[in-house]
């Protein structure tokens, strides 16, 4: 499947330059994607994300993680 999308979606293999945890930012503001079109917003929220990363960010994914695991957004 990550192949596909790396044929399909440019920049997708960018998303790989952070680590994965628990929730990220484009977990807690879009949630789950099922179509193509859906991974591309995530990928936009991924890429934002890389190039704004700091501090208060992370510190807000981390605020946000409970409500986001909680109401399965993030199946």
């Amino acid at each position: 499947m990550i192949g596909f999308f790396q044929s399909h979606i440019p920049f997708y293999r960018a998303r790989l330059l952070v680590k994965p945890g628990i929730t990220g930012w484009a977990q807690v503001n879009f949630g789950y994607a099922s179509t193509i079109e859906e991974t591309i917003t995530k990928l936009e929220y991924d890429l934002y994300y890389i190039k704004n990363r700091n501090l208060f960010l992370d510190f807000f994914i981390l605020l946000r993680t409970p409500a986001t695991m909680l109401s399965f957004r993030g199946q």
